[in-house]
């Protein structure tokens, strides 16, 4: 009898194991749905569509990536939250929703508390983007022009408190000059804006920029990390004239609170994988992209330095939501 009894445990831890490993190994069984908080043609576009296609290669299965842009990347993670958290569902987080849990208020989520770390992909500069009508070829001009006429200059970005408005606020803050913002639903119809003059400059992170610089559509004159873009080697950085002067944005992947730590695994580990593979890494750095290909401890370190970063940041330039 004695030996039954252990003979029936055994057999039922056995079946607990293979029941915690089974949705790893059988893990995507169905199609994965990548939501953005950004629009379509964004920087978070782009590369979640290079790493969708990758993992469709890899698994199988379709990523499907659901633009759900607006109030900052916001709404995004409110419907990541409402997914059922078993896998199937993922976030791009990029810096932008650092800031907006520090100026929206009320939100229905905490940042820290409610997404899971699945894999840090990289970091890319902002670029400073101008129509080539404006006089000006250079960081310095732009400040000269703007300090002649104050409030004057209309500068876009894909929405209060997002990446590109940030930036901007930060480098009006240390260029000491003011000019008058405007928000768009995506930072697509920004640029298409500059394009036709309506407004006169933008930032843009490298990937949705960089196509209408080669173009000619816009002038590229500054990029905001602290060394020039392999991309864009004549291009200055903008703290070769305003010292100091360094920011970027950066992609990560994140799941909802819940989510199997087997699926996590075996998330994290195929993302980092495709990330240092050579062809779909030089994919990334084709879009600007300086690539960490971090796993969960790594993008859970990163994102507890972000954190105290643009804490900093957001009471350095007073941005705030009216």
């Amino acid at each position: 009898m004695l030996a039954l009894r252990l003979w029936a445990a055994v057999a039922i831890c056995a079946m607990g194991a293979a029941a915690a490993g089974a949705p790893a190994a059988t893990f995507p069984e169905r199609p994965i749905r990548l939501i953005i908080g950004s629009a379509p043609g964004s920087g978070p576009d782009i590369v979640a569509r290079l790493l969708a296609d990758h993992l469709n290669r890899v698994w199988g299965q379709q990523v499907v990536v659901d633009s759900r842009p607006g109030v900052a990347g916001v709404i995004s993670a409110e419907q990541t939250l409402r997914a059922n958290p078993d896998g199937y569902t993922w976030m791009m987080m990029t810096s932008q929703l650092f800031i907006a849990t520090q100026v929206y208020p009320n939100l229905k989520f905490d940042l820290d508390k409610d997404f899971v770390s699945v894999a840090l992909i990289g970091s890319v500069p902002y670029i400073l983007l101008v129509n080539p009508k404006l006089p000006v070829k250079s960081v310095k001009e732009l400040i000269a022009l703007a300090k002649s006429s104050p409030g004057k200059l209309r500068y876009g970005s894909a929405g209060t408190a997002g990446g590109e408005h940030f930036t901007m606020l930060m480098f009006a803050q240390a260029a000491g000059i003011d000019m008058l913002h405007v928000p768009y639903k995506g930072i697509a119809q920004a640029l298409i804006d500059v394009i036709a003059d309506e407004i006169q400059l933008t930032f843009a992170v490298f990937p949705a920029g960089k196509p209408h610089v080669d173009t000619g559509r816009l002038r590229a004159i500054g990029v905001t990390m602290a060394k020039r873009a392999p991309g864009l080697p004549d291009v200055p950085t903008i703290g070769e004239t305003l010292p100091g002067y360094d920011t970027f944005g950066w992609y990560s992947i994140v799941a909802p609170k819940g989510t199997p730590e087997a699926v996590l695994a075996k998330a994290a580990a195929e993302v980092v994988r495709g990330i240092r593979e050579p062809a779909f890494g030089e994919r990334l750095k084709t879009q600007g992209i300086e690539i960490t290909a971090g796993g969960r401890k790594e993008l859970d370190a990163f994102r507890a330095a972000e954190r105290r970063r643009f804490s900093e940041l957001v009471k350095t330039t007073g941005v705030t939501i009216q």
